[in-house]
């Protein structure tokens, strides 16, 4: 899968979030990138998203003038995977739930009940 393709893929995910989710996500920016860096990846094993920021659940009265959060959807991890085009498609949409799920505070218990596991 091209690079657009894959963009556009994490767009059309992005497009489908469910409107609770949409009235929640605060300073949030979606990037894709071919591959983590070395200190991405440490610890991670094969990394197919990052989230990187403050979670909705531990921001206070002094988050003000932040950077907004990011989330990084690595392309070339995904690609690496070996699956059928509908297959790929359906790890993206996974993988952009589940960074998304942590921008929200939901631990990796819940996201697995609701299915972003």
């Amino acid at each position: 899968m091209e690079l657009a393709e894959f963009e556009e893929v994490v767009d059309e995910v992005l497009a489908e979030l469910p409107e609770w989710v949409v009235e929640q996500i605060d300073n949030l920016r979606v990037v894709v990138e071919e591959n983590p860096t070395p200190a991405q990846r440490r610890g991670h094993g094969n990394l197919l998203g990052l989230y990187e920021g403050v979670m909705l659940s531990h921001r206070g009265e002094f988050y003000v003038g932040a950077m907004p959060d990011k989330i990084t959807i690595f392309r070339q991890p995904h690609l690496r995977m070996g699956l059928s085009p509908d297959g790929l498609r359906k790890q993206i949409r996974k993988t952009v739930l589940h960074e998304i799920g942590h921008h929200l505070g939901l631990s990796d218990e819940r996201l697995h009940e609701i299915g972003w596991g």
